[in-house]
């Protein structure tokens, strides 16, 4: 399995022969490209067209991330399986409106349902969440009611919001209350670590688009508009709660991360350098991590369930096999 790289230092990134080199005040490092599948810049980085090309050769795609540990955006290559017969389907099951909906239920639907996951493992363990979890339960029931996107946008927010408020429960720790969800800025040190692994894994969602015939520009539940990329932010609902979350809860429990690993700045509340690594290593070791798959009766890594759902969106928008998300069973 191709490895992702992260460049948390200052410095340039240039094409070295038939290689990659990384360039900073301290060292220089050589990268090998046989052996990297994506690139994640943290610091301050220099590129040139160059090695633009040769990423583009490689099929390497690279994201960058601004100085607060928030998405920038994504050199994303010449899509070497792009499939115009595949970016007809996704836009025919875009704008049929029942076509999108039914997709867009499903995320919904898988995302809920890991979520149901989350809780009765922490249910079983003690903690105090069985109302919020009953009440999930009952909104799970009328996902496929909704007559359109905005009903079942409302349906899914509503999910989160009894979701998060179990967080308090869960970590029962006053240095990371949950409060409300905020983002840009983050208002305390728990949406801060939420909206760092969200961004991770919407970046890694997208990396494994590219790897698939689809178009990540159409999405479903998420509108496509303006905006470059929406079907990554799709495919990562359904594992948000199960990889990122998890995560989370780990972490702040084995006060891998504790209230010292936080900066105040201007923008809100930041990550500093040691603790996105640390959160980093942590879901590496969670992506590599293989689970016994019923339907395929083998282990996959988690990384590959992501390409699995893909496959399994591609399938049904050829109309080979109907779409259904992911559902953790543990």
């Amino acid at each position: 399995m191709k490895k992702t790289m992260y460049i948390f230092s200052d410095g340039e990134l240039h094409r070295k022969d038939n290689t990659m080199c990384f360039e900073s005040a301290e060292a220089k490092k050589f990268i090998p490209v046989e052996d990297t599948g994506e690139i994640m810049v943290f610091g301050e980085v220099t590129v040139n067209k160059k090695l633009l090309d040769f990423l583009s050769q490689k099929e390497i795609v690279l994201h960058f991330f601004n100085y607060y540990g928030y998405y920038m955006g994504t050199f994303y290559p010449r899509e070497h399986l792009n499939s115009g017969y595949m970016t007809l389907k996704q836009a025919e099951h875009y704008l049929d409106e029942h076509k999108r909906l039914t997709i867009a239920q499903e995320f919904v639907y898988g995302a809920a349902r890991n979520i149901r996951q989350v809780l009765k493992y922490y249910h079983s363990r003690g903690k105090n969440v069985f109302d919020k979890l009953k009440a999930i339960e009952a909104l799970i029931e009328i996902i496929n009611d909704c007559p359109d996107i905005p009903s079942l946008m409302a349906i899914e927010g509503n999910i989160r919001d009894h979701y998060y408020l179990t967080f308090d429960e869960i970590l029962n720790d006053p240095d990371f209350l949950f409060q409300t969800r905020s983002r840009r800025p983050p208002k305390n040190y728990l949406n801060t670590l939420i909206s760092f692994g969200n961004s991770l894994l919407y970046t890694i969602c997208l990396s494994e688009i590219y790897k698939t015939h689809l178009d990540p520009r159409i999405g479903y539940l998420h509108a496509t508009n303006f905006r470059r990329f929406t079907l990554n932010l799709d495919l990562s609902e359904i594992f948000k709660p199960i990889i990122v979350d998890r995560i989370i809860f780990s972490l702040i429990g084995k006060k891998m991360v504790t209230k010292h690993d936080f900066d105040r700045v201007t923008e809100g509340i930041m990550l500093k350098d040691k603790a996105k690594k640390c959160f980093i290593e942590e879901l590496d070791t969670k992506l590599k991590t293989t689970i016994n798959h019923r339907e395929i009766g083998r282990q996959v890594s988690y990384r590959r369930l992501v390409r699995l759902e893909l496959y399994k969106l591609e399938k049904h928008l050829m109309s080979e096999k109907k779409y259904e998300a992911f559902i953790a069973r543990w």
